[in-house]
């Protein structure tokens, strides 16, 4: 069976999200954005999973390029960018908030603590452990 080519990934929700957000640096510069205080490049290099430099940048490229993230100079220094959510990325988080209810059940040794998605719904959530 042929491969498929990169124009024929959209059509498909599986493959368009896989080639968006799919890998597993992405996810995790999305979960350190949207669950933690992550948005300089400094910010995700502090990960505790020690994500190397040049993927790093790399990720963050490709999420910007696919309107996932937004990049903006810092406004503390505008030689150094900030990455924020765009509406696209924002639309990710019942995804996300999917991803951990489902951990929650199937992780017997998930960090995140029981009553996190009550509280993150209810506004009272402090981020995962293990985040930025």
């Amino acid at each position: 069976m042929a491969k498929i080519s990169k124009e024929k990934w959209v059509g498909c929700p599986f493959r368009y999200a896989a080639a968006a957000f799919g890998d597993k640096w992405s996810m995790l510069i999305l979960r350190d954005i949207m669950f933690g205080s992550a948005m300089r490049y400094t910010d995700f290099v502090k990960s505790e999973e020690g994500i190397a430099t040049n993927v790093l940048a790399n990720r963050l490229e490709h999420l910007v390029n696919n309107e996932i993230l937004d990049k903006r100079p810092d406004p503390d220094d505008a030689r150094k960018s900030i990455y924020l959510l765009t509406e696209k990325g924002k639309d990710l988080a019942p995804v996300f908030l999917a991803m951990i209810q489902w951990s929650q059940k199937w992780d017997d040794r998930t960090l995140v603590p029981k009553d996190f998605l009550a509280n993150l719904l209810s506004g009272s959530a402090p981020p995962p452990p293990g985040d930025s």
